[in-house]
Parts: structure tokens; C-alpha cells; sequence
């Protein structure tokens, strides 16, 4: 019998189980596919502090920006690059509203006049008004991070003695709940029965489909994006994560339409990422070439450069979307023994580590270094409005 059994091998599923194993804790970690086969397999590998406004997600972005950093030091290999990150304006009044959100942010970072751009990037286009930088800004690369995350949960940094173990089951689909009365007391999957002490539901996007086979409501909805990778470059073009404002307008907006906003960011590999899409259209995976022409069109006005760059491939995931824009984290009480870290939407790799050490620490019976209340998952009404 597993102390904790985690439905999900993604990046936050696998923070969850780092993070328990280092506490002491048993876990099993369950999947239906492999290792960071959904969302966290799409995603450009986010670290940021800069696009959260101010309030628990910010509070939630802060640590998990500084949790990174110590993973990087301690586990590594998941190659995070802590390069900042570049918020621009395309007009005054925008470059106004972007410094009054830093300084209302409280993190920290640097007004950029128009004129200073180029010192930050030298390969912008021309007009911009300014814009925003801020150093805590980070990338990693997601898939490698789930996988380094899982090896080494285990490990305790180096004090095995201290640590719980940790195994992983792929292939294994979770069908339903045991229960001993209102209490989930494990998982029943293809694979069998899975007793435990805690479960964790780390299912990304597919959370809400799992919390409803416990009879629970959780309006987890998928929001699609695309991404463009351009052609390896012999060298680098772009210094940092760069996007215009309207990024953080697309984050927050509760749309179901199609928004776009130029997000370009250079790799170690030498390609070049290009988005941002959001749309709700299900689990549509077509691809849209009207889409992917629309963010080619806003990273060329940005860098004018890549032009003349070819784009190789494009890819799309889903992002696991709530209404209020607030992953839910913590202990069900409609379920006492079912946990929830989901809801993320893009920004659950940079949240992962917090989510999963604020998890570990509510499962060992600690204080959390965060209030949890934000996050409830009891938080939603009953039933979504029509």
C-alpha cells in the first residue's frame, strides 16, 4: 500500500511525487500514457513571474520560481535557463500600464524606455514604446524535467534515508475510486486496484473527467495552443522570453474565441519557439494553418529578422483552463482521502514545484507556506452556468 498513489506523470504529477518521496512518503505515480505524453509534452517550459497579476497565483509563481532554481542545483539536467524575460509595448499608454503592473507586482524588474529596447534585445523591430523586463523570468525543458523529477524524487538530495519511495506505472488507466465511506482510500485502474492513503489528482487537462468519477464537479476545460519551431539558428537572435502585452490581457481573459499575441523565446537547441494561441474548441487537435500563419505574421513585427528564418514544425496542446484563471490544490472535502493539483492552464510547469511541495507539506500534516484557501476545489458552484 502506496502513502500517496499521483494520477498523472506530467510535470505536476511528477513535482507531487518529488516532493512527497522527499518528505518520506510512498508514492505511485499512474498514467495511461508515458511520461509527459499530454500537456506537459507541449508546452514551451515557462518559468514566470512577469505575466501573473497580483494575488495568490503571483504568490504561488514567486515560490515556485525560487523552487526551480534549487532543483536546477540539486537534480539539473532538465536544462533551465534563467534568462528573464522581456514584456514589450506597442504604444504609450500601454507602456504606462505595463510599469504601474510591475510596480503593483511587487517582484522585481526594470521600466525599459523605448530607446533602451535594443540593449535588452538588439533584433526588435522599430516603434516599439518600451517596455518591461524582469530577471526571475526562466525557461526549462518540460518533458526532461518530469523525467528528471521522477528519477530522482527518491533521493532526498542526497539522504536516501530520509526519503519515501517512488514508483511509476505507465499504460495504466484509472477507472474509478475505492472507498471506505465518504473516504477515497485508493484508485481502481486496468491495472487493478491500487490501495493508498492519499490520492492525488495530477490529471492536467483530463482532472476534471477524474474528479467526476467520484461524483465531484471540477470545471477543468481544455484551452488549445499552437506553437511554430522555426529551423535551428547558427546563432542566437533572441536574448530572452519576449511578448507584447497582450499576452497578459490573452491569459486572463475568459474568451472562448480565438486570441493570439506574439510570445518568442530561442532554445539551447538553436530553433526558435513562436506563440501564443488560446481557443476552447475541446480536444480538437486539427491544425490551423490560419492560426499558425497569424503567429508567424506577430513574431515577424516583433523580430523582423526571422523573415527570413523557415519554420520546421508546429505542435498544439491543451491547456487545462479554469474560470477563475486559479489552479485547485489541496484535499477535496467533498472526498476526504482525494487531492487536486490542476488547473493550471500554461502555467503549470513554472507552478509545478510549488504545487507540489505545498502538496507534500499539507499530506505530512505541515504548515504550508502558502494559504491554500485560494485554491479549494470546493470553490466552483454546483453547476457551471449555461
Amino acid at each position: 500500500m502506496s502513502d500517496v498513489i499521483v494520477i498523472g506523470a506530467g510535470i505536476v504529477g511528477a513535482a507531487c511525487a518529488y516532493y512527497a518521496a522527499r518528505a518520506g512518503l510512498d508514492v505511485t505515480v499512474v498514467d495511461r500514457g508515458p511520461v509527459a505524453g499530454g500537456t506537459t509534452g507541449a508546452g514551451e517550459g515557462n518559468v514566470l513571474v512577469s505575466d501573473k497579476e497580483p494575488g495568490p497565483e503571483l504568490e504561488l509563481a514567486v515560490l515556485s520560481n525560487g523552487l526551480w532554481r534549487s532543483l536546477a542545483e540539486h537534480v539539473g539536467g532538465f536544462e533551465h535557463e534563467p534568462k528573464g524575460g522581456l514584456v514589450v509595448a506597442e504604444t504609450a499608454a500601454v507602456h504606462e500600464r505595463l510599469a504601474e503592473l510591475a510596480a503593483e507586482q511587487g517582484v522585481e524588474h526594470t521600466v525599459v524606455a523605448a530607446g533602451d529596447l535594443r540593449g535588452y534585445e538588439p533584433h526588435l523591430a522599430d516603434g516599439l514604446a518600451g517596455g518591461v523586463h524582469y530577471p526571475q523570468d526562466a525557461q526549462v525543458q518540460p518533458m526532461l524535467a518530469a523525467a528528471r523529477l521522477l528519477r530522482h524524487g527518491a533521493e532526498a538530495y542526497g539522504r536516501p534515508d530520509l526519503a519515501g519511495a517512488l514508483s511509476l506505472r505507465t499504460g495504466v488507466t484509472v477507472t474509478g475510486f475505492t472507498r471506505d465511506g465518504d473516504r477515497v482510500t485508493g484508485v481502481r485502474t486496468t491495472g487493478g486496484d491500487i490501495p493508498g492513503g492519499a490520492v492525488v489528482n495530477a490529471a492536467g487537462t483530463w482532472a476534471g473527467e477524474v474528479a467526476a468519477l467520484a461524483g465531484l464537479h471540477l470545471p477543468v476545460l481544455p484551452r488549445r495552443g499552437f506553437i511554430l519551431v522555426t529551423e535551428p539558428l547558427s546563432r542566437p537572435l533572441i536574448r530572452h522570453k519576449v511578448y507584447t502585452a497582450a499576452y497578459v490581457t490573452n491569459v486572463a481573459s475568459d474568451n472562448a474565441g480565438l486570441e493570439t499575441s506574439a510570445v518568442v523565446e530561442g532554445t539551447p537547441a538553436g530553433t526558435v519557439l513562436i506563440g501564443a494561441s488560446r481557443e476552447r474548441v475541446g480536444f480538437d487537435r486539427t491544425t490551423s494553418l490560419s492560426v499558425l500563419s497569424r503567429l508567424a505574421a506577430q513574431a515577424v513585427a516583433l523580430f523582423p529578422a526571422l523573415r527570413e528564418v523557415r519554420a520546421i514544425r508546429s505542435y498544439c496542446g491543451f491547456r487545462p483552463y479554469c474560470p477563475d484563471h486559479l489552479p485547485v490544490i489541496g484535499e477535496d472535502p467533498r472526498a476526504p482521502g482525494l487531492w487536486h493539483a490542476c488547473g493550471h492552464e500554461g502555467a503549470g510547469i513554472g507552478l509545478a514545484p510549488a504545487t507540489g511541495h505545498l502538496i507534500a507539506q499539507a499530506l505530512t500534516g505541515a504548515r504550508t507556506d502558502l494559504d491554500l484557501h485560494p485554491f479549494r476545489p470546493d470553490r466552483f458552484p454546483a453547476e457551471e452556468p449555461a
